[in-house]
């Protein structure tokens, strides 16, 4: 069924998209009804098999919900390790210690998934700034590791699937060339902002002391999900296996699950309606659908979008994955990272609040990608497979 010539789909899952950003406070609610209403549209008017549907998606699914709940006990974990304490003693007191922390989160989500870095950098922030953590830093932070994830195929979800994919890992590395001076311009301004509304603690807070195993039991449950990774392409399986281990060795705080659950099914479903749109082609492959594509990616998953640009082929794999990896950033749901931090900080979840307190991360994305093509040039690939 089409109106004016697009499926009607689109117009239910735009209307999703609208309430999530109108009704920041019932996000779960109207993502569970877009999704409801998307499926009962492709039930009654259109061929699709759901079941032929779900063989294809439900290892992305599962795993992003394992990831999500599973650093979301990584985080408490980091938290409750003394380190945030501490790290006062170490970092400049003044905006630049924010920047500092903004710059740990970039080299973290390196070489570690994009959603463990924002946890990480969140439960930091949440503790040197006394709980009083400007948005505009929430989102730098979000932006932060989704920049660091941006050039690296153990770094974001995106560029995984490009290696599993076939894609050479270092046909993604240049997507740097973009995420460093993006950085630099997103995170002083956060920094700044951050100082004027909360200055960084000055000392580290009294009585602090470092649990040498909960540090361990982190470095273990990320030490899972990079030999998860490479082994078996999926990273979710070592993260609770680890987490189950680490039970044995510490307090674990299971009663986090329950505050990050809501925020894991949100994206779940809108993973799920994202990935039912009739999109049977992108754009000609060129470095303006890669522009364009960046904004896209800050409301409709970036996850279908890679799976498309993959099987389309054409483009120059770098400053996709820039575009798409760091595009996101954007908006809260734009990225599995801004919902995962979303459960340490609710304020987040108001797309008007975020675009306006988080706006230069969308002037670092448009000044960043030139920079990009000015310095790198388009070159696209030849298909892989």
């Amino acid at each position: 069924m089409q109106v004016f010539g697009i499926d009607l789909a689109f117009f239910i899952f735009g209307l999703t998209l609208i309430g999530v950003a109108v009704f920041h406070h019932r996000t779960l609610q109207v993502a569970l009804t877009g999704l409801a209403l998307i499926l009962a549209y492709k039930f009654f008017f259109t061929e699709f098999n759901f079941l032929q549907h779900a063989q294809h998606e439900w290892k992305d699914l599962l795993n992003l919900f394992g990831l999500l709940l599973g650093f979301a006990i990584l985080a408490k974990h980091f938290e409750h390790s003394g380190v945030p304490a501490k790290l006062p003693n170490y970092l400049p007191d003044d905006w630049k210690g924010g920047f500092i922390l903004l710059l740990l989160v970039f080299i973290l989500s390196s070489f570690l998934d994009n959603i463990a870095a924002a946890m990480i950098g969140g439960g930091v922030a949440h503790v040197i700034y006394k709980k009083k953590v400007h948005l505009g830093y929430i989102a730098a932070i979000v932006a932060a590791s989704n920049a660091g994830g941006s050039g690296s195929v153990v770094g974001d979800t995106t560029t995984t699937m490009m290696w599993i994919d076939g894609v050479n890992a270092a046909d993604v590395l240049h997507a740097y060339v973009a995420a460093i001076p993006a950085l630099f311009i997103f995170g002083i301004i956060a920094s700044l902002q951050q100082h004027k509304h909360q200055p960084i603690l000055k000392d580290e807070i009294a009585g602090a002391k470092i649990s040498w195993k909960r540090i361990g039991v982190c470095a273990m449950i990320l030490s899972g999900a990079i030999v998860a990774n490479v082994v078996l392409e999926f990273p979710a399986a070592g993260v609770w296996l680890a987490i189950i281990i680490g039970s044995f060795i510490i307090k674990t705080e299971w009663n986090e699950l329950k505050f990050a659950l809501p925020g894991s099914v949100f994206l779940l479903a809108l993973v799920l309606c994202a990935s039912m749109m009739p999109v049977e082609e992108l754009p000609t492959a060129s470095w303006q659908t890669a522009f364009g594509l960046g904004f896209v990616s800050s409301v409709f998953d970036n996850i279908p979008l890679t799976k498309l640009a993959l099987t389309q082929g054409g483009y120059d794999w770098g400053v996709l994955a820039y575009c798409v990896g760091f595009g996101g950033s954007m908006i809260w749901f734009g990225s599995s990272a801004g919902v995962a931090i979303s459960t340490l900080y609710p304020e987040a979840k108001s797309v008007k609040d975020w675009i306006l307190n988080g706006w230069h991360i969308a002037l670092a994305y448009i000044i960043s990608f030139f920079v990009l093509i000015t310095v790198m040039g388009w070159h696209p690939h030849l298909p892989h497979h």
